[in-house]
């Protein structure tokens, strides 16, 4: 549960937002969710992040003009900022903590927008005091969303096929890939992965794939050929892929513990076949 709302409900009611208000954000919600913040900061694989509740000024703003997705944002009013310090996993903590703070903030009625870019030297990296071992890969534009979204959001939506879905047969799977996941086989679980196919990601590229073995539930990044490199080397932007997969274990497990699955996350690989070598293994979640 998340401010006493189903956590199902919340994933389900998330959405992009690039159009709010104006009206600043009130000062409860702040406060609310500034405490689960505090309370959320750290990762299910031990990274520990620096989080920040920051009201958005013109300054903020002309920041983000540079980056190509700002330029359809309108209005937000707050920003969610996050330092990780480096380390093996330290994008895929990122992704899910900063997602579950998504989730909250969601359950208090605001709207939501993950924003990849290059913020090293940034304003938002000075309002963090980013450290020497620090990186800040995404920020997340907050507010009350407005009623009906413009017509470029529309338009940007449908390029990046936001409101797409790959169908389960192409993301789960028993034992071995290439052998899809029977729902019913599933178990209690089948609601979790319904949870991890509505996560967003970046471009839409739904990078996650999960291979059920027994009662352990494996999880694996699908790379997009050339994404990773043209953003490292090209663009100077995070593996936004691998911060999607914290985001995929986020849902996993939030849902999972919701229906009195407890478990935990582990990186002990598999003897699985793997398809192709854009398939890489990231963690195992398994029965507490």
């Amino acid at each position: 549960m998340l401010n006493g709302k189903s956590i199902i409900d919340v994933i389900s009611a998330r959405y992009s937002c690039r159009t709010y208000h104006d009206t600043p954000i009130e000062l409860a919600l702040q406060q609310q969710l500034t405490a689960f913040m505090e309370a959320h900061a750290v990762g299910p694989l031990g990274m520990h992040l620096r989080l920040l509740l920051a009201a958005a000024n013109e300054a903020d703003r002309q920041a983000l003009k540079g980056l190509s997705t700002y330029g359809f944002i309108k209005g937000a009013t707050g920003f969610i900022l996050g330092a990780t310090p480096e380390g093996r996993m330290n994008l895929e903590d990122f992704g899910y903590v900063m997602e579950h703070v998504v989730l909250y903030a969601t359950s208090l009625g605001l709207g939501t927008c993950w924003i990849g870019g290059t913020f090293a030297k940034s304003r938002f990296a000075a309002r963090l005091e980013l450290r020497d071992n620090e990186s800040l890969p995404a920020v997340i534009a907050l507010g009350y969303c407005a009623a009906q979204r413009r017509l470029p959001e529309a338009a940007i939506r449908r390029q990046a096929n936001a409101d797409r879905r790959l169908p389960w047969e192409r993301l789960f799977f028993d034992d071995v890939f290439g052998v899809p996941l029977n729902r019913d086989a599933a178990g209690p679980f089948a609601t979790a992965l319904d949870g991890v196919r509505m996560g967003p990601s970046a471009s839409n590229k739904q990078p996650w794939r999960i291979v059920k073995a027994g009662e352990k539930w494996h999880f694996y990044v699908q790379r997009t050929p050339g994404y990773a490199r043209r953003n490292r080397f090209l663009l100077d932007i995070a593996d936004m892929q691998r911060i999607d997969m914290g985001i995929a274990m986020g849902h996993f497990a939030l849902i999972a513990e919701e229906l009195g699955q407890r478990g935990q996350w582990v990186i002990r690989e598999p003897a699985i076949q793997k398809p192709d070598p854009l398939t890489e293994y990231v963690v195992t979640w398994e029965p507490a």
